[in-house]
């Protein structure tokens, strides 16, 4: 395999090493076409980069093409000449992602935490991070009752403008501090490129949220921080879609990538969004990613959460995002969906046996 240093997005001052895949797409042209279409097809192939084989049949020809998509255009293009039926790719487009190039199960290893081996792992707090004292009881909470990750917003990315945003700086530094007594990892959502290094000075985890899944120069610069880097798959995003974002990341040289499954927006409004565990088991198979659930955004409601994890733990989830507060009734962001800490301890309880028939410890 060869290597490249390409600049990806214009503009972009960020030079980094792509590895060059060996890409195989297959041309197909339509029945009964005529030689000199059916060469002129072969030829534009050779124009792209690519190395046509031809396969001649009695009514019908195909064409796999080899080349290097990195570096070259995409075959896709072919699909504009009236003689070519279609053209199909053998190979992922996700190919740092995929299990084809890495047939080994990854696992991260966040400040002590290991993410994607034996362990199932729990990451829970506040949607938002509110107050000390907030913070602190839901750090002791969570810990208490098997956490290993704390999660909380310091900067919060609201529908609505006057909605509560977060604490921003003075909310990192509460982290911090919960950090340092519980011994808990810190995970929080970056909102902008320029803010990276800011909240990369405090959490363990960086997260991308779902609005943010396809914010190209974000995923630059997270993956540029070295951090490993929770990505939430946005709202109305395909899998595909999903799955070559994480690809910024592995390609911007940062293998510490864990997917997150957070609730698709669908036609369905009897829950705020419909989590995808189809997605999880697709991921899994697909990848040698992580994969966490957050079964919070997942559904929005905190009755629902409970059996939203035994679904996750079944399908073969490496963790999960849960959202816990000390009185959700007084929440200043999303309290219909957080449970309180004694009924977060009653669903670590109560998750185990689901855990433990998947093959993993909790």
């Amino acid at each position: 395999m060869e290597k490249h240093a390409i600049s990806v997005l214009p503009g972009c001052p960020f030079r980094v090493t792509l590895i060059a895949f060996t890409l195989l797409m297959i041309v197909v042209i339509r029945p009964h076409t005529p030689p000199d279409l059916v060469e002129e097809v072969i030829r534009e192939i050779s124009l792209l980069g690519y190395t046509p084989n031809p396969i001649r049949g009695e009514c019908q020809t195909v064409v796999a093409a080899i080349g290097d998509e990195t570096t070259h255009a995409s075959l896709e293009s072919l699909n504009a000449l009236a003689q070519v039926e279609r053209v199909i790719r053998v190979q992922k487009r996700y190919k740092l992602a995929s299990r084809q190039s890495h047939p080994e199960t990854t696992v991260i290893d966040a400040g002590g935490v290991k993410i994607g081996g034996a362990d199932f792992v729990l990451m829970a707090g506040p949607c938002s991070v509110e107050s000390e004292e907030q913070l602190m009881v839901s750090a002791r909470a969570v810990k208490a009752a098997g956490a290993t990750v704390l999660r909380g917003g310091a900067y919060k990315p609201r529908t609505s403008p006057y909605e509560f945003q977060g604490l921003g700086p003075e909310g990192l530094r509460m982290l911090a501090a919960a950090r340092a007594e519980t011994g808990l990892r810190i995970i929080t959502e970056v909102l902008g490129e320029h803010d990276v290094d800011l909240v990369a000075g405090t959490a363990d985890i960086l997260q991308i949220g779902a609005r943010n899944a396809q914010n190209f120069r974000l995923l630059v610069a997270c993956a540029r921080s070295g951090k490993p880097v929770l990505l939430k798959r946005g709202m109305s995003m395909r899998i595909e879609e999903w799955l070559l974002a994480a690809e910024y990341l592995l390609a911007h040289g940062n293998p510490n990538v864990i997917l997150c499954e957070r609730g698709i927006r669908t036609f369905e409004d009897y829950t705020r969004n419909t989590l995808d565990l189809a997605a999880v088991a697709i991921a899994k198979q697909e990848t040698h990613l992580p994969v966490i659930v957050d079964p919070s955004q997942g559904c929005g409601r905190a009755d629902l959460v409970k059996v939203l994890c035994r679904g996750a733990a079944a399908v073969g989830a490496d963790g999960l995002i849960i959202e816990v507060h000390p009185n959700p009734a007084e929440a200043l962001s999303d309290g219909q969906q957080q449970l309180d800490p004694e009924a977060f301890a009653t669903l670590v309880g109560e998750l185990r046996p689901f855990v433990q028939a998947a093959g993993r410890s909790l």
